[in-house]
């Protein structure tokens, strides 16, 4: 009777035929085995098809919210593309009408042959044979000598500054001493006139020695009313005809008062890295009939 009641008793007995069945899959799953039980693979395939119900749903979701982004990433690179081409566009038209009047200038004024040419350059591409590291002597050795045209004092550069002058020449190679060898009280060291860009009519100073400390040259004779400042871009303004003009030599990265108070000195921070080159550039520029 008591087995009857019991049995009556839905809730019990759907607990007790879950224990039994819990055991069950127990001794289906003890002990060392290298396959699944029949149970096992249909509770980790209904596990899995849930999964992939909904999982994949989700993954979609996720992949479009990503495209949105990457499209609106697309979208403002796209505008500074834009942005950029019209000031490139203006800066041509800017260009050309400058160019125009100058080459009317030219005219209006008789500009001889060797006048029109005068800052004419031409670059021709060195590859660098071997590096010489010693402090005292920084030099480099091109594989453009004599026969290709090279001559003493003409200028180097790389693709992002103005790097050395050819103190040396033979037939196949030439010697480059770097402006990192810059020296005021070495005589045989070659100084650059130098102006900032855009303001070269109003600034003007002489970079005559590079300081290993700061790792900068070192700009001299700057007047107290020069406009130059901070995060100017330094050139060689031609004076002199040692250096051509327009050579990228560095950007300021501070201006003090000068040691005996009348002018003003300059730190300026090389454009090119003196570092691992492979090519070069030596600037030829026309010659100048005597």
């Amino acid at each position: 009777m008591e087995l009857f009641k019991l049995l009556g008793n839905k809730r019990l007995f759907i607990l007790l035929m879950g224990l039994v069945l819990f055991i069950g899959l127990m001794g289906f799953t003890i002990g060392p085995r290298t396959t699944l039980s029949w149970p096992e693979k249909f509770t980790r395939d209904t596990i899995g098809f849930v999964q992939y119900v909904f999982y994949r749903p989700a993954g979609y979701i996720a992949g479009f919210f990503e495209d949105i982004s990457t499209l609106r990433s697309l979208y403002e690179e796209n505008e500074q593309l834009k942005t950029a081409l019209a000031h490139y566009t203006r800066d041509k038209a800017k260009y050309n009408y400058i160019e125009q009047e100058n080459e009317r200038l030219k005219n209006d004024l008789h500009f001889t042959e060797e006048q029109r040419n005068k800052y004419n350059y031409e670059y021709r591409i060195a590859q660098v044979v071997s590096v010489n590291n010693d402090p005292n002597n920084r030099t480099l050795v091109i594989d453009l000598g004599a026969r290709d045209g090279v001559k003493q004092n003409m200028s180097v550069t790389s693709a992002e500054g103005l790097v050395g002058i050819v103190s040396q020449v033979s037939n196949f190679t030439s010697t480059v001493k770097l402006l990192t060898s810059m020296d005021a009280k070495d005589p045989n060291s070659k100084a650059i006139a130098a102006t900032a860009l855009g303001k070269e009519n109003d600034s003007f100073g002489m970079i005559e020695s590079y300081d290993q400390a700061s790792g900068t040259f070192i700009m001299t004779k700057i007047k107290e009313t020069d406009p130059l400042q901070k995060g100017d871009t330094i050139v060689s303004s031609g004076i002199g005809g040692v250096f051509p003009r327009g050579m990228v030599i560095g950007t300021v990265v501070s201006r003090q008062v000068g040691d005996f108070g009348l002018t003003n000195t300059a730190q300026i921070k090389p454009a090119a890295d003196f570092s691992d080159w492979k090519e070069l550039f030596v600037v030829f520029t026309p010659e100048v009939k005597e």
